[in-house]
């Protein structure tokens, strides 16, 4: 099994590192790490800092976006198998080899989440808490409400030439229109453990806090692609807390040790 590992990034460069840190420190290897730079800050520090890791660098001249950039990421990979990553989330260590050993019996595999907020302190994130994402896979509910996490997510390559590639016209609800029709086609399987630690803040600095007549709109074209009906857009927190949610919360072995992640970029800074 070759893992291509697509992260797309832009301007963050401390937290890119605490992710690279999290690969680096897995204990399966990846086949390559593709970045796809969408127009932000050079990031060639990280192929120095992280030598060990087959990184590849991908710079976008144009900022596209966050799905488009996740395309050409997917189209460049060589390997069999695709793992997703957000620049800003990290993994614990045996991640890639628990979730690679669940895909030998399904197409498409995703973990379980820790959803942490954090305070930064001199290149590195501080865990400030932690919440526990981890809901039954029903195909029926996640047409009401996607508890598919992208980051940490494995899946075939093969998938791609099937059912194409991350659609831009559902913009931040891609992730959730991918897992459907992937669904409709594949073997899909959630893996029961909270592996995937997954930045996310209340003030929000995360596009998902944005609840805008926007999101809405996105919303609505996702909803009329799958024939969802007319799905609200609610805090996600506030979203978690319903009934029909709590309901579907679900047991998950929790395997985060809570400590930060220390990345290369910050003992090289302390000692220049």
């Amino acid at each position: 099994m070759k893992i291509s590992i697509v992260i797309v990034t832009h301007n963050r460069i401390p937290a890119l590192c605490e992710l690279l840190e999290s690969i680096a420190k897995q204990s399966m290897k990846p086949f390559e790490v593709i970045i796809v730079n969408d127009a932000g800050e050079k990031v060639d520090i990280v192929q120095r800092l992280y030598s060990d890791l087959p990184i590849k660098v991908l710079h976008l001249d144009e900022n596209v976006k966050h799905v488009k950039a996740r395309n050409i990421g997917v189209k460049e990979a060589s390997g069999d198998v695709i793992m997703l990553c957000d620049d800003d989330d990290f993994f614990t260590p045996c991640h890639m080899e628990r979730m690679a050993k669940a895909l030998e019996t399904a197409d498409f595999v995703y973990s379980d989440a820790e959803i942490v907020s954090f305070d930064e302190k001199e290149d590195t994130r501080i865990p400030k808490n932690r919440h526990l994402f981890a809901y039954s896979f029903d195909l029926k509910e996640m047409r009401k409400f996607s508890t598919y996490v992208p980051s940490g997510s494995m899946y075939k390559r093969l998938l791609h030439s099937e059912i194409g590639y991350f659609d831009p016209d559902v913009h931040n609800y891609w992730d959730w229109d991918f897992f459907l029709r992937a669904a409709e086609q594949f073997t899909v399987k959630r893996v029961p453990a909270a592996s995937v630690i997954y930045a996310f803040s209340q003030q929000g600095d995360n596009q998902s806090s944005d609840l805008g007549g926007k999101r809405q709109y996105y919303l609505d074209v996702l909803s009329e692609k799958h024939q969802l009906g007319k799905l609200p857009t609610k805090n996600f927190f506030v979203l978690l807390e319903e009934p029909a949610m709590r309901k579907r919360e679900a047991e998950s072995n929790i395997v985060w040790d809570g400590k930060p992640v220390v990345s290369r970029l910050v003992h090289e800074r302390q000692f220049h």
